[in-house]
């Protein structure tokens, strides 16, 4: 198992709780990122670049394997271009560098967004699952569709796993309060068929990935096991995407985006919810 794990975007809401995942079961970690966090992080932060090939390669020199989480988040926060070109240029000069590096894996931040977020166009069918893939509807998008092909070609070149997440909206316990406001009106988190995933469990979902069996490049739905509602899942679709068929029983607030073969694939199982957060909060 890879021991010395370079975590990229380190100072970011994922890629903090990820540095502390790791430490906390016996990782090393080289943590970079453009700009250092704003608390500590229990290391170093390595201040990087890595739209600059040669600063990708420096930040990936000794380690093991790679965590990679540094892109522009979302869309919307620079110019569709901008976006698009940042992300494309950190993940290719990443994943190449780890290929001429012959690291043992590759772990890093796709997107829910490809499976065609936001649904103003609606899904095809839910639970949303891999199988709902390419649906790019914005540059953003479309910057994780193009890495998740580099991404499979690296693999197939280097012979070295490559594992994406496609994390839903990492979500932490702050802000869980403001659940309640999505509550009277379901069509303010339709855009992702209300789900999320806590941030301690996209940090382990990093760390699962880097220890699972795998090979080739395979990406993965990272979303919680519930949704950001208050009332059942297939309600909540019959009501907002009357049109669209669930494909199989969801439970009472079931998540909507298929989480199963992350799950069979890397033994992710999500441990956190609002729900719980919530009621510890009110008792």
């Amino acid at each position: 198992m890879a021991k010395r794990i370079c975590v990229t975007g380190a100072s970011g809401k994922a890629g903090r709780v990820t540095v502390a995942e790791l430490l906390a079961h016996g990782y090393q970690v080289v943590a970079t990122d453009r700009v250092r966090p704003s608390t500590g992080l229990g290391v170093e932060v390595l201040l990087a670049d890595l739209t600059d090939y040669g600063q990708a390669t420096e930040v990936l020199r000794d380690v093991d394997a790679v965590v990679h989480l540094a892109n522009i988040p979302a869309p919307g926060i620079h110019t569709p271009a901008v976006t698009f070109s940042a992300n494309m240029t950190m993940n290719f000069n990443v994943f190449q560098a780890a290929a001429e590096a012959r690291l043992d894996r590759v772990v890093w931040a796709s997107s829910e967004t490809t499976l065609g977020l936001p649904f103003d166009v609606p899904p095809r069918y839910a639970p949303v699952d891999e199988d709902h893939y390419p649906v790019p509807t914005s540059t953003y998008a479309l910057s994780k569709v193009a890495s998740e092909t580099v991404a499979g070609q690296l693999a197939e070149w280097s012979q070295i796993p490559f594992i994406g997440l496609r994390f839903s909206n990492i979500l932490g316990p702050a802000d869980y309060e403001h659940f309640p406001e999505y509550w009277a009106d379901p069509r303010l988190r339709r855009w992702n068929l209300w789900g999320y995933i806590d941030e301690r469990d996209a940090a382990m979902a990093c760390r699962l990935a880097l220890e699972a069996p795998a090979k080739g490049s395979a990406s993965y739905i990272i979303a919680a096991a519930d949704t950001v509602m208050d009332r059942p899942s297939a309600a909540l679709l019959a009501e907002v995407f009357p049109g669209v068929t669930l494909t199989r029983e969801v439970g009472e607030f079931g998540t909507l985006l298929a989480i199963d073969r992350a799950r069979d694939a890397l033994g992710f199982a999500p441990r956190h919810s609002w729900r719980d957060h919530l009621a510890a909060r009110s008792s």
